[in-house]
């Protein structure tokens, strides 16, 4: 919690700083707007933790593979990663860029969860032939 706060300390004074650099140099307050955000991106890995430590136990009580708990943290790194540069290409005026970014996350991401939607899949096809 207290990371969060400081987090949130850090971006309000960078907005202020921001704002007053973009009136004479837009170039270096978009450097910094990138900057503060993986600064920020960086911190929030930290959150991650316990959740990791959740999938690892949860692979070994239910017997997973471990590509599939890698792919779960890939596709959710994916999408962390594409909505910060959404919010930055929207800040420097480049919203439609953020925007199909998007698209191809959500695409690289079901592409990527395509294994476990089949393993799913015959999963719920066994249970079917069964009844």
């Amino acid at each position: 919690m207290d990371r969060f706060v400081e987090a949130a300390a850090g971006i309000l004074v960078a907005v202020i700083v921001l704002a007053a650099l973009k009136r004479q140099t837009p170039e270096i307050a978009a450097v910094l707007s990138v900057l503060v955000c993986a600064m920020v991106g960086f911190a929030a890995a930290g959150f991650l933790e316990p959740v990791v430590a959740f999938l690892r136990r949860l692979q070994r009580v239910g017997d997973l593979e471990e590509s599939y708990v890698k792919t779960l943290l890939k596709i959710v790194g994916i999408s962390f990663i594409a909505e910060i540069t959404e919010l930055v290409c929207q800040d420097s005026g480049n919203c439609a860029l953020g925007k199909v970014l998007q698209f191809a996350a959500g695409g690289l991401m079901l592409y990527l969860s395509l294994p476990m939607l089949t393993k799913l899949l015959e999963l719920v096809e066994g249970i079917l032939e069964t009844l």
